[in-house]
């Protein structure tokens, strides 16, 4: 189950990159940010977990477009400036909460308490939950992306700017539009994380190394390759640490990362958004 919220946090790390064409090292951080404003919602305002969550998916959005809008949008041509800026916010990022929250996790409410028993194995309520939400939440943006006019206008900016600037698309907005698209997932995501482990400040880190080599075995770029490669790395992950040793795990994305980067750079799918 742990496979779709791998997928969720991933393709709003493809996403910007297949678009924009620039690595964002603050996803993670904004993954964190949805967590902890969830967490802010339901023990400071006294407000239900759902809507913390509806709270974790607008702050965090906002908060990536921002960042686009303050940093990114005018160094978006130099990528390794974009890498140091996210880097120095995400940076940032976890200071703040380190310094408003401390260094202990958070306990963030489960979506929907209890158990279920599916297939004779008993799972938590709530991961079932947030397995469908972000299925759910996967096929919707497949659909928007397909088969909406914003949609096919971002497609049509990650296959060529200048040939999207041809039939009057203007490519600061579809950048716009990803960012915030990808800050909302990350968002939600984190609140889906924290409800079934806890919220901490670096809670981001694993995600977005996971996010980096998920994205770079499915394809940069692609969204089939993302959600495929979430499920290849899940079940490595889960494996290693069932049957090998816990305490490798992160290792086994990481030498997936180096194998992929040294055979097939261009992953499973490659570009899928350049060849859709």
């Amino acid at each position: 189950m742990i496979s779709a919220l791998y997928a969720l946090v991933a393709i709003g790390f493809t996403l910007i990159f297949g678009v924009g064409g620039v690595l964002n090292l603050a996803h993670g951080a904004t993954l964190t940010i949805g967590a902890f404003t969830a967490y802010y919602a339901t023990s400071a305002m006294g407000l239900g977990i759902w809507l913390g969550t509806l709270a974790a998916l607008v702050v965090a959005g906002l908060f990536s477009a921002v960042l686009y809008l303050g940093m990114i949008r005018w160094v978006q041509d130099e990528p390794i400036m974009v890498m140091i800026l996210t880097l120095v916010a995400s940076i940032a990022i976890e200071q703040y909460f380190v310094v408003t929250v401390g260094t202990q996790p958070k306990a963030i409410p489960s979506l929907l308490p209890g158990q279920l028993t599916v297939a004779g194995l008993t799972v938590q309520t709530n991961q079932a939950l947030t397995f469908v939400l972000s299925w759910l939440l996967i096929g919707g943006l497949l659909l928007a992306v397909n088969y909406t006019q914003t949609g096919k206008a971002i497609l049509a900016t990650s296959m060529s700017t200048k040939g999207a600037a041809l039939v009057g698309i203007e490519s600061d907005r579809m950048y716009l539009y990803t960012w915030l698209l990808a800050g909302a997932l990350a968002g939600i995501a984190g609140v889906f994380l924290g409800s079934y482990r806890t919220a901490s400040y670096t809670m981001g880190r694993g995600p977005l190394v996971l996010s980096f080599s998920i994205v770079v075995l499915g394809g940069i770029g692609s969204i089939r390759g993302s959600v495929l490669g979430a499920y290849l790395i899940g079940f490595l992950e889960v494996f290693v640490v069932s049957y090998v040793d816990s305490s490798l795990s992160g290792l086994a994305s990481l030498v997936v990362l180096v194998v992929v980067l040294l055979v097939k750079p261009e992953g499973l799918f490659g570009r899928e958004l350049a060849e859709a």
